[in-house]
């Protein structure tokens, strides 16, 4: 793949990018008065929160990127889906063991995950029913069950960031809840 296709090439330079872009505009008088992100969009809230150091986010952010990489990589796969969540997981019964809702974007469009061959199964029946369906260019399965299996190697390589009270309120997609 290209340089820019790597998950530990492109995942840094989205996050340059992400607070990148905050601090120009910080830099021009635009504060936020919150801010929120997904994935390693919410790393990058972290970071312009204050929660994080730029350092210790770029660390996480080049550690997670790299242990994707590493041990993810070449074993599933994501999608863009046109449903609901609910009727997502209706319609993935049949290979629910190995493919997930891994994102809920809106209303009725979500990202499914898992497995490389069950993820294509689904994929091809979707797409039979009249399902917009649209493969993410990756080759692995965030947000899933696969994550698990990088669990310890992040515990470990992140032990030593340390994480602050925000200066600007920092909403978490992960836990639902204002980081306090």
């Amino acid at each position: 793949p290209g340089l820019m296709e790597r998950v530990d090439v492109l995942q840094p330079a989205s996050f340059a990018v992400m607070v990148g872009l905050a601090a120009v505009w910080q830099s021009v008088g635009v504060k936020p008065d919150a801010v929120l992100g997904h994935s390693q969009g919410e790393i990058a809230a972290a970071c312009v929160s204050g929660a994080l150091s730029l350092e210790d986010a770029a660390r996480v952010v080049a550690l997670r990127s790299q242990a994707i990489a590493g041990q993810l990589a070449g074993r599933g796969g994501m999608a863009s889906v046109a449903l609901s969540e609910s009727e997502a997981v209706g319609r993935l019964e049949r290979w629910a063991d190995r493919v997930e809702v891994a994102a809920v974007n809106g209303p009725s469009s979500v990202v499914i995950a898992g497995d490389a061959e069950a993820l294509d199964e689904a994929l091809e029946a979707l797409a039979a029913d009249g399902i917009r369906v649209r493969r993410v260019a990756v080759d692995y399965a965030s947000h899933t069950r696969h994550v698990e299996d990088i669990r310890d190697t992040l515990a470990d390589t992140l032990a030593e960031v340390t994480a602050k009270a925000p200066s600007i309120p920092f909403y978490s997609t992960v836990t639902g809840e204002w980081i306090e």
